[in-house]
């Protein structure tokens, strides 16, 4: 517990000495700084260097007399004064750093599972007017909370859910052995990845892949070209979606169920990885 604690003190800036000499005042009360020490197990004269570093930004208090004493401000005012001092480094950076070029042709790579994630809920809790997600139905419940929110805060969110990753395995297993049995000789190896998107307030989006088999990628831009790709994409979805809710029976007997007919007019293999 106490090692967590000191990850998110240094995280506010703290040093992690000055992080364990918070934690052992708040534990333990008023002390010297020879108790201090005694208890960190630190030199005498770093633990006072630190001390009255604290006191000087006013976490710390002392009180006058032989020897002196040290108490940490309660719990509330400190984390208050903290924010405080935080809020203010962040008006002063926002005002005085230098502004940056508003180039939105940049691509960005994300190559974390973590990485990936967060960005999304950062991204979805920004949005403003619309979310448009073309996912799987692993990642929809992954992120169905922070749309939920996104809805209640009046953003418009419009989902593309398709099959789980299990229901995906047994089609492709079928579509394998039907093309096993025409000769064809595709790998039965091939990793196993779903493709999401997200384009937020059509002017942010993201395109990647998640899985058990691969790591976890996504590109993250502004550029107007896949902006256009990944709209263009869900619309033909949404028709699609109509065409075949209007006229199943007859699509099923012609094309095959997912139009594998159509896929191996163009694709020898017929085992296009397609939603």
């Amino acid at each position: 517990m106490m090692e967590q604690l000191v990850q998110h003190l240094k995280v506010l800036g703290f040093t992690e000495m000055e992080s364990k000499m918070l934690i052992v005042l708040a534990e333990q009360g008023s002390m010297s700084g020879y108790e201090v020490a005694k208890r960190l197990g630190v030199s005498r004269s770093n633990v006072y260097a630190a001390l009255q570093k604290l006191v000087d930004h006013g976490f710390v208090l002392c009180s006058k007399g032989e020897p002196t004493h040290y108490t940490v401000l309660r719990v509330e005012e400190l984390t208050r004064m903290i924010g405080d001092q935080l809020q203010n480094s962040i008006r002063h950076v926002e005002q005085l750093m230098p502004k940056q070029s508003n180039d939105v042709t940049e691509f960005f790579s994300l190559d974390s599972e973590k990485k990936v994630i967060e960005r999304v809920r950062q991204e979805l809790g920004r949005a403003q007017q619309e979310i448009i997600v073309d996912v799987w139905a692993e990642e929809a419940t992954l992120f169905r909370e922070d749309l939920e929110q996104a809805e209640k805060r009046g953003v418009k969110v419009f989902w593309s859910v398709v099959e789980s990753l299990e229901e995906h395995r047994q089609r492709r297993m079928q579509l394998q052995l039907h093309s096993s049995l025409e000769g064809d000789t595709a790998k039965r190896d091939q990793p196993y990845g779903r493709k999401f998107s997200i384009v937020i307030d059509r002017k942010w989006s993201m395109l990647g892949m998640r899985g058990e088999d691969i790591p976890t990628k996504a590109l993250v831009t502004e550029h107007p070209a896949l902006l256009e790709l990944l709209l263009n994409h869900f619309a033909q979805e949404l028709v699609l979606f109509e065409v075949e809710h209007e006229l199943s029976p007859e699509l099923r007997e012609r094309f095959g169920a997912n139009f594998e007919g159509i896929y191996r007019k163009y694709f020898q293999s017929g085992l296009v990885n397609v939603k």
